[in-house]
């Protein structure tokens, strides 16, 4: 142990090496949240026998103007020519963002597509102590701040053709396959109608999904409990900040955080043929809030699930 005498000498180095490392470690996260990242995986829910379909599931793009790397990541998806587009939500985060949003999602919006918006749709984000997020959630929502131009945005996707499944049912052929949706507005805010959606499932469609921005489990539940094959959900940013390892420490929802983000079953403890069960996937995003541009050992992506046939 140090003598008193030399700890004067030895604290500014031990300051000077804590400061380097919170440096490289600001430097690593800045860095991450901008190594966009494709996922691939593969869900068993189509009926037997029918052709594979493959979804790209986008999620919390978080988009301003200035994101030239991201929109040219984003055009770049095109390339992937999926069968059906999911955005479950967060596209904005500015007030001119959504010609970028348009322009950035190309060539995707002559695809077959359905969305759903969240929080940072309606209202511009605001600087927050980013340690808040590990707390749990107080159900407080910022909605005293200015509107972002959502009505443009919704207008902007179904004016290419795109479902808009606010609180609402739909369904729609793709190729083969007969989709039954169900969407609800962002439960974060609390603006889920899940009375305007509730009831079984189209039996009669080959593949029934249920979509959302926030996986709170009332609404996963429901979903579930009704018969959809599968939920695709965001909002979670996959954690953002994880343990090595990818490890979330909150969901900022009442979502555990072993399931922030990738494919798993809810009710979490079912397997596959389970009555009142379904596949959920939850995107980890492709942004972040413009005030926190940060991700650890949870990279941006999106993911292209392919649907095949169960069994």
């Amino acid at each position: 142990m140090p003598s008193l005498r030399i700890l004067p000498r030895l604290l500014p180095r031990l300051l000077g090496a804590g400061a380097l490392a919170g440096g490289g470690l600001t430097a690593y996260a800045a860095w991450e949240a901008r190594a966009y990242t494709l996922r691939r995986v593969e869900v068993p829910v189509l009926p037997p026998g029918q052709r594979p379909l493959t979804v790209l599931h986008l999620s919390d793009i978080h988009m301003t103007p200035g994101q030239t790397r991201k929109q040219e990541w984003l055009r770049g998806l095109a390339d992937l020519r999926p069968d059906l587009v999911v955005d479950t939500g967060d596209n904005l985060a500015h007030r001119d963002a959504v010609p970028v949003v348009r322009d950035a999602l190309g060539a995707l919006l002559d695809v077959p597509g359905v969305f759903v918006h969240g929080s940072n749709d309606y209202y511009e984000p605001t600087l927050r102590n980013p340690l808040r997020y590990l707390l749990p959630d107080d159900g407080t929502r910022r909605t005293d701040v200015p509107q972002l131009p959502w009505p443009e945005l919704s207008q902007t996707l179904t004016g290419a053709g795109w479902l808009d499944l606010t609180n609402r049912r739909d369904t729609l052929t793709v190729g083969e396959t007969t989709l039954a949706f169900a969407g609800v507005d962002d439960p974060h805010l609390r603006y889920d109608r899940l009375d305007l959606v509730a009831g079984p499932a189209d039996p009669t469609a080959d593949l029934r999904l249920g979509i959302t921005h926030a996986p709170y489990l009332r609404v996963l539940d429901q979903y579930a409990a009704d018969g959809y094959d599968a939920v695709l959900a965001g909002h979670t940013h996959g954690g953002q900040v994880c343990l090595p390892g990818g490890r979330a420490l909150t969901t900022n929802c009442d979502l555990d955080t072993a399931r922030a983000k990738g494919l798993h079953r809810h009710p979490a403890d079912s397997r596959p043929g389970d009555s009142g069960s379904a596949w959920l996937h939850v995107s980890a995003g492709v942004g972040t809030s413009p005030w926190t541009r940060i991700r650890v050992a949870c990279r941006p992506e999106a993911t292209l699930l392919t649907l095949v046939p169960r069994g």
